[in-house]
């Protein structure tokens, strides 16, 4: 059997989700005046900064933009961040990435912030593909799929290729 890219999302329809999830953490957050966007480099960071681009624009919320670097092979946290953590404190953070597969990356996202003290906690990704292993959910999700292991969800935000699409192989 060859392998064929099947396009779930084009580029209309990626900008629709990024906006849609944008809204929704505005509504999540109407009271808010600042809050943190941390994106797990390097497609997170990106699709972090796309959200953070559409939230500025339709709302007043000042956004701090943070990339977080994780050892993905690491059995335990390594994480670097862009800023100082300390920043995080007492705000809201949402913690993004492109795909939620077994949970892993969220998860060790989700540990560099568990030494702050935090107003709350949020996770957002572009594909959710419900293949979880550890104990993690999205708040914002730009689409879930239901998939099999074997394939692979691609996800361009527009760095390599110029153009946004959601693909399966």
């Amino acid at each position: 059997m060859a392998d064929k890219n099947v396009l779930i999302l084009n580029n209309k329809q990626v900008q629709q989700r990024i906006d849609r999830m944008a809204y929704q953490i505005w509504e999540d957050n109407l009271t808010e005046k600042e809050l943190v966007m941390a994106g797990i480099a390097d497609c997170g960071y990106v699709l972090a900064q796309r959200v953070t681009q559409v939230l500025e624009k339709i709302s007043g919320i000042r956004v701090i933009l943070m990339k977080i670097e994780l050892d993905k092979d690491s059995t335990h946290l390594k994480a670097k961040t862009d800023i100082d953590i300390e920043q995080c404190a007492n705000k809201v953070v949402v913690l993004a990435d492109d795909v939620l597969n077994s949970g892993r990356t969220l998860a060790y996202g989700l540990g560099v912030f568990l030494d702050i003290p935090l107003k709350k906690l949020r996770t957002m990704v572009m594909v959710d593909r419900s293949h979880r292993v550890f104990p993690v959910t999205t708040d914002f999700t730009g689409i879930a799929l239901a998939t099999v292991l074997k394939e692979h969800v691609d996800v361009s935000l527009g760095t390599k290729t110029g153009k946004d699409f959601v693909s399966l192989r």
